[in-house]
């Protein structure tokens, strides 16, 4: 679970870069219809909005590579760059080891299937961009202090650290190779499966939709439902202008559950989340949720809400999941229907009405509020009953760590106690320094003397490992650490 928080904080950042994304996204759909449902673009209007919409898409559909540096550096101790370029190394590698064209030259009989090719047309997702931020982030973390002989000592340290990342993505790549494809295919045959199950089916098929997002495997169930894979392609047939008198199953049902939970649900959840946030981090909360949830209302762009918590409370992730399955029962049951050609957002809402097979699409508004607040009171229940660490719900530890005060404002003489605290500069291995602390790796941690440290005036020690002493100091750490490095040269 410590693994889970600490990787979703470090999704923030990466995060953080995607509202305003969804939000030109919309308006530049809002501007350019062509954009979404094709045809030329003319006057002056269209173009702008064709250039918002490609200004937004270049972030939103990069998003894996984003995922990758930033969990690769906020996940590296000290958050160094180095775990970030380490990262994308590693996804540049798995990504090119793993294209198309690639395995199908090292195993010539993915050509002829088509489920392991298609599987390898989608391996550029969100998943693999975190898996190779974790490769980035752990290979800094264990690799950093590494020292290598005098005739390979240009590569000691840090430098080393993408090496050896190069050479685990290598390993990772050789994995997925073969597991990949059964994985993808296996989500394909369930989907197949619930086909024949009718509205039930199509609520099932959302539930997995959403809770698959974070690994990239939703991807197998669209091609079953939405596209053309099976027979099926509920999204081809209906921006084709046919009916459900044309197929055999009704039309838009596998869409439909998507925009009252996309566009009032998700608004719903994250009221929720600022009312729940701490007092001091509400404005925090609402920064990151808020933005979100005008990106998910426009134009169905889900992302930077989802990937803000799903890591952080990934319980709250499978309910908001499971809302989606009921929501779509619901939908299906009262005869909704509306597609979507990019998200079941306001704008493919409005652009979808037209169509032959759109049904009943005044029902979004008894549904979006029903929708909003029962998101609204199930998130808010959950966070709160179960303590939840949603956006602005944090552990305040930094916080504190902040405000503390340096009891001694000689730095010199602080620096010269913790020293000798740490059994002196023979004994030190490393010095770093966050915000709030001075980082230090030892050689032999029976030399550190916490009472000695203490005496130095500093808010605390703590000892997270064998070999590593952490001397909270606050924001004036940076002097200490200056004047510390001064001694042990």
């Amino acid at each position: 679970m410590k693994f889970l928080q600490k990787l979703g904080k470090s999704l923030m950042l990466p995060v953080a870069c995607l509202p305003i994304c969804g939000i030109l996204m919309g308006i530049g759909y809002w501007l350019c219809p062509a954009t979404m449902q094709g045809g030329d673009v003319t006057g002056i209007a269209q173009q702008i909005g064709y250039y918002l919409v490609k200004a937004g898409g270049a972030l939103i559909d990069n998003m894996a590579i984003l995922f990758a540096i930033g969990i690769g550096v906020g996940m590296s101790e000290d958050n160094d760059g180095t775990g970030g370029l380490a990262a994308l190394a590693s996804w540049l590698m798995i990504t090119n080891l793993l294209a198309t064209a690639n395995v199908t030259v090292i195993m010539p009989s993915i050509a002829e299937n088509a489920d392991a090719t298609l599987a390898f047309d989608k391996i550029a997702n969100p998943f693999i961009g975190i898996l190779a931020g974790v490769i980035g982030s752990m290979c800094y973390n264990k690799f950093k202090g590494t020292r290598l002989p005098d005739w390979l000592s240009f590569f000691s340290g840090k430098r080393c650290v993408a090496i050896v990342s190069g050479v685990v993505s290598i390993l990772a790549s050789v994995v997925l190779l073969f597991v990949w494809p059964l994985i993808f295919g296996g989500l394909i045959s369930i989907g197949e499966a619930i086909v024949s199950l009718d509205a039930v089916g199509a609520g099932i098929y959302a539930f997995l939709n959403r809770l698959l997002i974070p690994f990239g495997l939703h991807h197998a169930l669209n091609n079953v439902f939405w596209f053309d894979t099976i027979g099926l392609g509920d999204l081809t047939h209906f921006w084709a202008g046919e009916t459900s008198a044309d197929v055999s199953w009704s039309l838009g049902m596998y869409m439909s559950g998507f925009f009252p939970c996309m566009m009032f649900g998700i608004p719903g959840a994250a009221l929720a989340m600022v009312h729940t946030a701490k007092s001091n981090k509400k404005k925090v909360a609402i920064g990151l949720v808020a933005s979100a949830a005008i990106a998910a209302f426009v134009c169905g762009v889900t992302e930077p809400f989802e990937f803000g918590f799903m890591f952080l409370a990934p319980v709250l992730y499978v309910i908001y999941a499971l809302l989606y399955g009921i929501f779509t029962v619901i939908t299906v049951l009262l005869g909704f229907r509306a597609g979507f050609s990019f998200s079941a957002g306001a704008t493919d809402l409005l652009f979808s009405a037209s169509l032959p097979a759109a049904q009943k699409t005044w029902m979004i508004i008894p549904l979006g509020i029903a929708a909003f607040i029962v998101f609204y009171v199930v998130f808010r229940v959950a966070i709160t009953k179960f303590d939840l660490k949603t956006p602005g719900r944090e552990d305040d530890d930094q916080e504190a760590e902040k405000k503390a005060v340096l009891s001694n404002d000689d730095f010199t003489e602080v620096a010269r106690i913790v020293l000798e605290g740490v059994g002196g500069k023979e004994n030190v291995a490393s010095i770093d320094n966050c915000i709030t602390r001075l980082r230090l790796e030892v050689v032999d941690y029976t030399k550190v003397d916490e009472k000695v440290i203490k005496s130095a005036g500093v808010a605390g020690v703590i000892r997270p490992g064998k070999t590593s002493v952490q001397v909270i100091i606050g924001t004036q750490v940076q002097f200490v650490a200056d004047e510390f490095k001064k001694l042990c040269k």
